[in-house]
C-alpha cells in the first residue's frame, strides 16, 4: 500500500490542480473528465509520472519529438495509468458506473482527499451579466449536489472545492445563495467548510487571478483552514518569456522548440523549465492583417503610455464587432515590464485576442506554450488533442480553464503540513 496519501480529482480539465496536488507528494487514484482531449492530457501527463518513477523518461521524450505515436506511447506504460483517468461526464446516470471504475482502482486502498471544481459558467458573474435569465437553469449550477455523492461514497478526510469568485454572489431560482446551500449540503454529509478567495500572483504565480478555494474537513472542528505563506514574484514577464524562440504570426512549431540556453533562474526554481525535456506548443496562431493592425496599435499604446486599448477607440474601419458598450477590452497586451498578466482564461482558444505578445516587434497573440508558462505548467506538460495531432486550440482551451500549477501545490503543500501537524 502507498504511504501518500491518496486522492479522487473530480472535473479534472488537464491537470493544473492535480499537477501541483502530485509535486505535494499525494497519490492520484483517479481523474474523471469528460472532456475527450483533456483526457488524453490527463493520460499523458499520468504516463509521464510513471515513466519518472521508473526512471525512464527517454519514452516520453521521444513521445515528445515525435518518434512514436501516442498509440504506441500509451502501450509502453502499463494500462492501469491509462484507465486511471475516467472519461465521463458526472450525472446522476453515470455515478455508479464512475464509482465502479474507481473501485477496480482502488483495490485494497482508501480516498483520503478529493479535489476538483465542476464547470465555473453558471457562477461566473460574466456569464450571469451574458444570459439573459442569469444561468437560473444551468444544469451546471446543481453539479455540486454530485460532487457531494462521491463525499458521501468515498468519505475521505478532506476534499478542496475551487471555483470563480462569481460563486460567492450566485443564488438560485428562490434568490438562495449557491455557496450556503454548498455548505449546508456538505456539512448535511459530515463536512465543515471554510474558504477563501485567492488571488495566484498572491503566491507567485505571473497571473492577476482570483479563485475561490473551498476545503471541507470531515466532522465538526474549525479553524482548519490551510492558511498560505505569500510569495509574490517581481520577475517580469518578459524575462519569464524571453528564452522562447522569437516568432512572428503563424510562426513556431507545435513540435519542439530550439530555446535558449541562459534562462531567467525562476523558471527552474518554479520547476517550469527542464533543459533535459523538448519544449512543445511555441506556435503563434495566424491572423487577419485587421488584427495584427489592432495589435500594433494596443502593443504601442502600452508601450507608450501604459493604458489598455479600449475597442470602442478603435479608428472606426478597424471596429468589426457589433457589441461596442461592454467587453471592451478584448484587445490585452501581456505587459512585459510587470510581473503577472492577466487572468488566462479559455476564451484565448476561441480568438487569441485576448493576450497580445508585449513585442512589438514579434506582433502576435501568445503561443500555448507563453500561456501555460504564465499558468506555471512546466515545459515538458504536453497539451492533447482529439486525434493525437498538434492542434492548438484544445491546448488553449485546456490551458485557459485549468488552475495554476504553482498555486496548487502551495494550498497542497500547507494542507498536507496541517494533515501531519
Amino acid at each position: 500500500m502507498s504511504s501518500k496519501r491518496n486522492y479522487l480529482d473530480l472535473f479534472a480539465g488537464a491537470g493544473g490542480l492535480s499537477e501541483g496536488f502530485i509535486r505535494a507528494g499525494f497519490n492520484p487514484i483517479a481523474h474523471v473528465e469528460m472532456d475527450t482531449a483533456a483526457c488524453y492530457t490527463l493520460q499523458t501527463r499520468m504516463a509521464y509520472h510513471k515513466l519518472k518513477e521508473d526512471d525512464n523518461l527517454e519514452v516520453y521524450t521521444n513521445y515528445l519529438k515525435g518518434n512514436i505515436n501516442r498509440k504506441e506511447f500509451y502501450d509502453l506504460v502499463p494500462g492501469a495509468i491509462i484507465k486511471s483517468v475516467i472519461k465521463r461526464e458526472i450525472g446522476k446516470d453515470t455515478l455508479q458506473d464512475i464509482f465502479c471504475q474507481i473501485d477496480s482502482l482502488l483495490e485494497d486502498q482508501e480516498i483520503d482527499l478529493i479535489i476538483g471544481g465542476p464547470p465555473c459558467q453558471a457562477y461566473s458573474v460574466i456569464g450571469r451579466a451574458r444570459c439573459p435569465n442569469r444561468m437560473k437553469d444551468d444544469p451546471r449550477n446543481d453539479l455540486y449536489l454530485l460532487y457531494a455523492e462521491f463525499l458521501k461514497e468515498y468519505k475521505p478526510e478532506y476534499f478542496v472545492f475551487e471555483n470563480v469568485p462569481g460563486l460567492l454572489s450566485a443564488t438560485d431560482e428562490k434568490g438562495d445563495s449557491y455557496l450556503n446551500l454548498m455548505q449546508n449540503l456538505f456539512r448535511e454529509y459530515g463536512y465543515e467548510t471554510e474558504f477563501e478567495t485567492l488571488n495566484a500572483k498572491d503566491y507567485g504565480v505571473p497571473q492577476n487571478r482570483r479563485r475561490v478555494i473551498l476545503v471541507g474537513k470531515k466532522g465538526t472542528s474549525t479553524d482548519f483552514y490551510p492558511e498560505l505563506n505569500k510569495c509574490t514574484s517581481d520577475v517580469p514577464v518578459k524575462e519569464i518569456l524571453s528564452d522562447l524562440p522569437f516568432i512572428t504570426v503563424g510562426g513556431g512549431t507545435a513540435g519542439p522548440s530550439l530555446i535558449d540556453s541562459k534562462a531567467e533562474q525562476w523558471l527552474y526554481d518554479v520547476e517550469i523549465r527542464n533543459d533535459e525535456m523538448p519544449v512543445t506548443f511555441h506556435q503563434a496562431r495566424c491572423n487577419r492583417k485587421e488584427d495584427l493592425e489592432i495589435y500594433r496599435i494596443a502593443v504601442d499604446l502600452w508601450n507608450k503610455k501604459k493604458v489598455r486599448l479600449q475597442y470602442n477607440e478603435l479608428p472606426k474601419q478597424l471596429q468589426t464587432h457589433e457589441n461596442k458598450s461592454t467587453f471592451l477590452n478584448r484587445f490585452n497586451v501581456v505587459a512585459g515590464n510587470l510581473s503577472y498578466s492577466h487572468t488566462i482564461v479559455a476564451h484565448i482558444a476561441m480568438d487569441g485576442h485576448y493576450y497580445i505578445h508585449y513585442d512589438i516587434e514579434q506582433n502576435r497573440s501568445l503561443t500555448p506554450r507563453e500561456a501555460a508558462r504564465l499558468q506555471t505548467f512546466p515545459d515538458d506538460y504536453y497539451f492533447e488533442s482529439h486525434n493525437g495531432g498538434p492542434r492548438r486550440t484544445p491546448a488553449y482551451r485546456q490551458i485557459g480553464n485549468a488552475v495554476p500549477v504553482l498555486l496548487a501545490q502551495k494550498i497542497a503543500e500547507k494542507l498536507k503540513e496541517n494533515w501531519e501537524s
